[in-house]
């Protein structure tokens, strides 16, 4: 255990060191989803005068989806950074060494979930100064960020598969706007209940994303909505758990050629 937690710590030390050396890395993550939610909370502030829009705000609306938003670059920069790693033979030279795959994916991983974490405080003190109010209070501010931590693992996870199975850094950024997609396609501009398009409407609905997006959202405007919680932790958790599997087979796969 002793030698599994410093093979992760270096390894983590590097990510994160590498991250912070890389402002592509750590400024588009907070300036791009910020700059969205300017423009959306500007333009679609009438949607507040719906019946039944859940809150005045639409800037408190709307700034659930930073956090999501923020969610998917952990995709791209993970993804990016292992095939990197990939296509300079850093990781055939791991291989070499007694370093455990666990090791080398936890802290792989470490980098962007603390990258996550630093974007999910900013988007909190965003929202604070622009004067937004947390329905859920300072308690709730904390699960926010336990949440931030796992959608975040989540999707590292995922974009360390696809790098993992594609090893080309291109083929990593290629994927990012089909993930991004799925953004569009939720309920990020809408509560599902008032939208008058079915397609779009069951769309939303059968989006996973769209329950990440409702658990953040039901933190700020509601307050402790349980059934919003438990849908939007539940498909966390299922991501992490899903993304972990396939980025372990990936990475066996990738050893065993290397």
């Amino acid at each position: 255990m002793t030698a599994l937690a410093t093979q992760v710590g270096a390894v983590a030390g590097r990510s994160v060191r590498r991250s912070l050396r890389q402002p592509a890395s750590v400024i588009p993550p907070l300036v791009f989803p910020v700059a969205l939610l300017a423009v959306n909370a500007a333009g679609l502030r009438p949607s507040t005068q719906l019946p039944g829009f859940p809150t005045d705000s639409f800037l408190a609306f709307a700034l659930a989806v930073p956090f999501i938003q923020g969610a998917l670059f952990s995709t791209m920069n993970a993804g990016t950074d292992l095939a990197r790693d990939i296509q300079t033979g850093f990781l055939s030279r791991l291989s070499l060494t007694p370093l455990r795959g666990s090791a080398l994916l936890a802290g792989q991983l470490s980098g962007i979930v603390l990258l996550g974490l630093f974007q999910a405080v900013f988007y909190i003190a965003v929202g604070l100064v622009t004067g937004v109010r947390f329905a859920s209070g300072p308690g709730g501010i904390a699960v926010l960020l336990v949440f931030a931590f796992v959608v975040s693992l989540g999707f590292g996870a995922l974009g360390s598969f696809f790098a993992l199975r594609t090893g080309s850094g291109e083929a990593v950024q290629a994927l990012f706007p089909v993930t991004f997609v799925f953004l569009f396609i939720s309920s990020m501009n809408a509560p599902r209940n008032l939208m008058t398009v079915e397609w779009f409407r069951i769309a939303a609905s059968a989006n996973p994303v769209s329950y990440l997006i409702e658990c953040v959202r039901s933190l700020i405007i509601t307050g402790w909505d349980v059934r919003a919680l438990v849908l939007g932790f539940g498909v966390a958790v299922a991501i992490v758990v899903v993304s972990l599997a396939l980025a372990s087979w990936a990475l066996t796969g990738r050893l065993s050629r290397t």
